[in-house]
């Protein structure tokens, strides 16, 4: 009644009422409007879009102090996520530049874990080991580093006392053969329960050939030069037995005793022969334009050794020598050195066999290479020394029994003359050595007979 009478007599009052009501729902508004603004821009930073809102839209000084510390909270979050979108991107190139390094390293590189099993790797590990990246992952460093129970003890005593390990040489046993690698190991820390170590081996077996190589080629130049010295000192005695046989020769006339002149006649010549070619290996080769015809030289070797020694330990000899003529370039004094020594050698590793065997064979291959093949039934010779049988001065045979320079002087033979000698690793009833020379064509033996 009161309202009614005052709206009736002051209109005014009315009027103002209105406004103020609609100017409070309009605020009001204006409120909701900038608080949705503001839950929107709280969700879209949630994804990582920051949007600042328009103040413009404040209406009141607490709604002004409100957005604007909403704007700049979003605008120090800004700054931090470009910091940190920096500092991410820096920390990728250099994680990049890293990567690049270590798959770059010649050596191969393998991070283990605290149960000993590779984490990660570099793609030269993954070619030293023949294996991809999945199967290298996990796999134990214990199981893929396959080592001597010497090599493996010091490993286990790395682990155990987290000991490093620097420049360590082991040899390896991988899917193409033993090779020596130069290990190097360095834990990540030093906390007893964390085994977190880094590993990098280095192939170094050409390196170690090479060291070998010129040993062998310091204690060669030695042979040569005590060779040279003998060759020259059995000169004369040989000139000496090789004159008064011929003597003996033209003076008998009992045809046995003549027979014997002959044959010591000819095997001083031979051994004469030898010794030219002693000399000849301790300087440099000279081109003599000299054959040798293999087949007659097996023949003559083998009707020397059965007068004597095969026939003593009644050891069968087999043949296999082919009709076709077969001829390489050079002298047969060396070639005959080298059969020698091979035979010799099948006869003593014959020895202590029941019913001792030795084979020669002789035939021309498709790349023009004539192989000779000398093999026995004997034991054979061990794995773990069979490369070192070439070394000079390394011997098998007990002390005394020889002097380990056969083998090495005859390797060094055959590649002076364009070929090699290899033991047949598959060959197992005993040792089989081939010598593989360059033959001469049949149209230059003709040309030259």
């Amino acid at each position: 009644m009161g309202a009614a009478y005052a709206a009736a007599r002051f209109p005014w009052i009315a009027a103002l009422s209105v406004v103020v009501a609609v100017l409070a729902i309009l605020a009001t508004m204006r409120c909701y409007v900038a608080i949705k603004r503001i839950r929107q821009g709280l969700v879209q930073a949630r994804e990582g879009l920051l949007v600042p809102v328009d103040t413009a839209m404040a209406d009141g000084p607490f709604l002004r102090r409100f957005i604007g510390d909403y704007n700049s909270t979003i605008h120090t979050l800004g700054r931090m996520f470009s910091t940190v979108e920096e500092c991410q991107a820096r920390a990728l190139n250099e994680r990049n530049k890293m990567d690049a390094i270590l798959q770059s390293l010649p050596g191969a590189l393998l991070h283990i874990s605290d149960d000993l099993e590779v984490a990660s790797s570099n793609k030269t590990a993954e070619v030293l080991f023949g294996l991809p990246p999945e199967q290298l992952k996990d796999a134990n460093l214990f199981d893929l580093l396959e080592v001597g129970e010497h090599d493996r003890d010091v490993l286990r005593d790395a682990f155990l006392y987290k000991r490093p390990v620097r420049n360590r040489e082991l040899l390896v046993a991988l899917d193409r053969g033993e090779r020596w690698l130069s290990m190097n190991l360095a834990f990540i820390n030093q906390h007893e329960a964390d085994m977190g170590a880094v590993v990098t081996l280095q192939d170094v077996t050409d390196y170690r050939q090479l060291q070998d190589s010129v040993a062998i080629r310091e204690k060669l130049v030695a042979m040569g030069q005590l060779a040279a010295g003998v060759a020259h000192e059995l000169n004369t005695p040989l000139g000496n037995i090789l004159g008064y046989s011929q003597l003996l020769r033209d003076s008998m006339e009992d045809e046995k005793l003549l027979g014997y002149a002959v044959v010591v006649a000819d095997e001083t010549k031979r051994c004469s022969r030898i010794v030219q070619d002693l000399l000849n290996y301790a300087r440099q080769d000279q081109c003599s334009g000299d054959m040798c015809e293999i087949v007659p030289l097996v023949r003559e070797l083998i009707d020397t050794f059965m007068s004597c020694r095969l026939k003593r330990h009644q050891i069968v000899i087999e043949l296999d020598l082919p009709d076709q003529r077969l001829v390489i370039d050079g002298g047969c004094g060396q070639l005959d050195i080298v059969l020698t020594n091979l035979i010799l050698n099948a006869i003593q590793a014959v020895s202590r066999v029941e019913e001792p065997r030795i084979r020669i064979g002789v035939r021309e291959d498709d790349s023009g290479f004539i192989a000779i093949e000398v093999e026995d039934n004997g034991p054979g010779i061990p794995h773990e020394v069979r490369s070192r049988i070439f070394d000079p001065f390394f011997t098998t045979k007990d002390v005394g029994d020889g002097s380990g320079l056969g083998l090495s002087i005859s390797q060094a033979m055959m590649v002076r003359r364009g070929g090699f000698i290899r033991y047949d690793p598959e060959y197992s009833d005993g040792a089989r050595f081939v010598l593989r020379l360059p033959a001469v064509s049949a149209e230059y033996v003709q040309a030259a007979s």
